[in-house]
């Protein structure tokens, strides 16, 4: 009998592999799956959200809403791919590249971003920081395991396939995202002091923001400097509104604060804070979620709100 007809006919093949790595790999590809998806389908539904989170680790404004959606899509594609048997070489691959990505940028960026919220995924808070370091670590190794004992990727046409719906999809939600933030009437009035204050006249200026929040602290400092012409400025804290008087002394923020947060994010739809709206008679003229040393100001300027 020729021993060759013995042997496995491929090695790497997982059925040709001890029980215990094919279970590895197909433990690692689901979990790894999930959180990829997870993460990706929030850049792609919320890009201006995770556009906010990408200024906020030091990447330019210019550049964050692309970059939202490119790793949104990427993050989703691989997802997919971990998912399907013939497709997980191929995911484990995307996916490890990604991770990689994620390590160098932040390793590079540490000293800046150290002590952050990382927000990389959504719901999940994680401090840049070693902890940071180790959890991405293990999604990288997970990410090994899941392609190393997989069989070989086969059906590129199919794939690429997968990768046009998703970057469709996409582009679809980022255009419903910003009709949506065009021309939104606000309530027609709020609670400040314990009475109420009607947003449908003149010029206002809503900013969300939490207390403990550090972007937030350096937001309302920024805005506080500016020279307001017809602006009421109004402060609504989306977290423990007990510490908002002390964050509008703390920050020089000449503002009013209301508590109706929860009124006003079921009209003003977004994620994360720091987070303006813009008002004009009761009309949004623009929504600004990218504080840094351009903006709001410049968008501000040319709206007439600021000298």
């Amino acid at each position: 009998m020729d021993s060759r007809l013995a042997e496995p006919r491929d090695a790497a093949v997982p059925w040709a592999l001890p029980r215990w790595k094919t279970t590895l790999s197909i433990v690692s590809a689901v979990l790894l799956a999930v959180v990829f998806l997870v993460s990706g389908t929030w850049k792609i539904t919320d890009p201006l959200g995770a556009a906010t989170k990408m200024t906020q680790a030091l990447v330019p404004a210019p550049l964050s809403i692309p970059a939202a959606l490119i790793f949104g899509i990427s993050e989703a594609f691989a997802g997919v791919l971990l998912l399907v048997p013939r497709f997980r070489r191929w995911g484990a691959v995307v996916s490890g590249i990604l991770l990689f990505a994620f390590l160098i940028y932040f390793a590079v960026n540490y000293a800046a971003l150290q002590g952050d919220d990382c927000s990389c995924f959504p719901w999940i808070k994680r401090v840049v920081g070693p902890g940071f370091f180790i959890s991405d670590a293990i999604m990288l190794l997970a990410a090994v395991a899941a392609g190393i004992w997989a069989r070989p990727s086969q059906g590129r046409t199919a794939a690429v396939i997968i990768l046009g719906a998703v970057a469709v999809f996409a582009g679809a939600s980022y255009g419903v995202t910003v009709a949506r933030e065009t021309g939104i009437r606000a309530p027609d009035a709020i609670t400040v002091a314990g009475q109420p204050m009607s947003l449908q006249q003149g010029r206002i200026l809503l900013f969300f923001y939490d207390p403990m929040c550090m972007h937030c602290d350096h937001a309302a400092r920024a805005l506080a400097k500016h020279r307001w012409i017809g602006v009421k400025l109004v402060a609504i804290p989306t977290e423990m509104p007990q510490y908002a008087q002390q964050f509008v002394d703390d920050t020089g923020l000449h503002a009013v604060s209301s508590t109706d947060a929860g009124k006003l994010r079921e009209v003003f739809k977004f994620g994360d804070v720091p987070y303006a709206v813009a008002l004009e008679y009761g009309r949004q003229k623009a929504a600004f979620r990218d504080f840094d040393e351009k903006e709001p100001e410049q968008a501000l300027r040319r709206l007439g709100f600021i000298k």
